[in-house]
């Protein structure tokens, strides 16, 4: 066989080729270009690249548009972490010499010693991806939001408690648009207090709030109203422009996340494994997407559910070594899918009387809180993985007999 390794810049890459022996059979550089792209096929073509028999490459990353080109067909594409990579460059030298050609190099070694132990990128369809991005970008967005509003949060407490004390009432506080509005009309507290009620009522109006108006503008007149302590004059008027240019970004980010939200919402139901997903207690369109983001829908990506449960973080990793031996939770995870872990298991307690059941039994047991919801997640993600390979919906009698039977007797 022969094998491929590409060490990739954001302009230029650099090429190489071994045979079963090692030996370097060709090297490139190449541009970042489709002129490159052309190059790079040509010369895979050039050392027996066909449809039948592709030539496999490792390469450093799994996006881009390099990639694109090379996962094409049937060739198995391996993103070789670059910690690893390091690891296998010491045993070709120890002087620690380093060179873009020499990374291509070991990168092409690595799959003719140990592409056994390596996993080529998972052959997802086109659907699949293009939920991963909207999934991934929307949950970036919610991350970039929260980050804005605490930085408002914290500006606010400067010079603006009485906005704090008013939004304090309202679910997601800071990012409502009734609370952004507000903010917008009056940026210091010295001119909330002189809002009338129809400057009040005009602002939530603005902000697409249609019930219980009234209430509002008289409980916001009586906080804004209230005595609070003040910066000086000129001091508050200048962290109120501050406000004003973050408030903006917030406006962005809150965008930014509805329309994502909106997309996904529109995208995930296509999927055939759409209905699988969201029969699971505790899982929504948003939070379905981020789990198949992260887990696709190539079904030999994983051998068994164990694979999946170590790839999310839910299962636990020993570590032994002579007289010591210790079993903890894993650091090493795909941390989108152990996060959104976190989030279902929660959710779950709720919608499923088994799942709360579990959940009970091993805070009883001693399991701290996030361990318990550890745990769940630990068995919800593996019975979501049997019931993605039978192209089964869930079941709650199947899934937690115990805590089922345990509900009909307390009932």
């Amino acid at each position: 066989m022969i094998y491929c390794g590409i060490d990739w810049a954001e302009r230029t890459h650099d090429v190489a080729l071994v045979d079963d022996t090692g030996q370097l059979l060709a090297k490139r550089h190449i541009t970042d270009d489709a002129a490159g792209y052309k190059v790079l096929l040509e010369l895979l073509a050039e050392y027996g690249d066909s449809e039948e028999n592709p030539i496999p490459v490792a390469i450093e990353t799994s996006r881009g548009l390099l990639v694109a080109v090379l996962r094409t067909g049937k060739r198995k594409v391996f993103a070789i972490n670059p910690m690893a990579a390091a690891r296998y460059r010491d045993r070709h030298s120890v002087s620690r010499k380093k060179s873009d050609p020499g990374d291509a190099l070991v990168l092409a070694n690595i799959l003719r010693t140990d592409m056994h132990a390596h996993r080529p990128l998972p052959d997802d369809s086109d659907l699949g991806r293009a939920i991963a991005v909207l999934a991934r970008a929307q949950q970036d967005s919610l991350w970039n939001r929260q980050q804005l509003a605490n930085q408002l949060r914290s500006l606010l407490r400067e010079y603006y408690p009485a906005a704090l004390a008013a939004f304090a009432v309202w679910t997601n506080g800071l990012c409502r648009p009734e609370a952004r509005e507000l903010l917008k009309t009056a940026p210091t507290p010295a001119r909330a207090a002189r809002l009338t009620r129809t400057q009040l009522q005009a602002a939530l109006k603005r902000a697409g709030r249609q019930r219980g108006i009234e209430a509002e503008v008289e409980r916001l007149r009586e906080v804004f109203r209230d005595e609070w302590a003040h910066q000086p004059p000129l001091v508050e008027g200048a962290l109120g422009k501050q406000m004003l240019a973050l408030l903006i970004q917030l406006d962005a980010a809150c965008t930014a996340a509805d329309q994502l939200a909106e997309a996904v919402e529109e995208a995930f139901p296509q999927h055939p494994d759409a209905e699988i997903l969201l029969s699971f207690p505790g899982l929504g369109i948003q939070l379905a997407a981020r789990v198949l983001a992260e887990i696709g829908d190539d079904r030999t990506r994983f051998a068994d559910a164990r694979g999946l449960k170590a790839y999310a973080g839910s299962s636990p990793i020993t570590r032994a070594s002579g007289k010591k031996s210790a079993i903890t939770r894993r650091w090493v995870k795909n941390d989108r899918l152990n996060h959104a872990g976190y989030l279902w298991a929660f959710a779950s307690l709720r919608a499923s009387t088994g799942a709360n059941a579990h959940y009970r039994r091993r805070r009883e047991q001693g399991d701290w809180r996030a361990a318990a919801q550890r745990n769940l997640f630990n068995r919800m993600i593996g019975q979501l993985y049997h019931c993605l390979q039978h192209g089964q919906a869930f079941d709650e009698a199947a899934a937690f007999p115990t805590g089922v039977e345990e509900a009909a007797q307390a009932a």
